[in-house]
């Protein structure tokens, strides 16, 4: 059981340099670097994979609302769960 569990956490794991490759749309607002170029702007370089994927999620389902929430939710709709898995891999990924 315990193998099957380890299999399965690698089967939804992103593909940081697929993430890397969709991340460009977000660098005008988050920075090439994941270090937000606007401020009042979440830096992303670093975050937690898990975070940003619930984050995105949250956006594209309309749970998050305030301030810059129709951006986010206008972006996050034209992602799939894979991108969304890339993207949060990737960001995660830097250091």
């Amino acid at each position: 059981v315990l193998g099957l569990g380890l299999l399965a956490g690698n089967a939804v794991a992103g593909d940081v340099a697929a993430g890397k490759a969709k991340s460009a749309v977000c660098a005008a607002c988050h920075g090439a670097d994941g270090i937000a170029v606007i401020p009042g702007y979440p830096n992303l370089k670093g975050q937690s994979e898990q975070y940003i994927v619930s984050s995105i999620k949250a956006y594209k389902a309309g749970q998050r609302t305030g301030g810059l929430a129709p951006v986010m939710q206008a972006q996050a709709s034209m992602l799939n769960d894979a991108d969304i898995a890339n993207l949060a891999a990737y960001y995660a990924s830097l250091k």
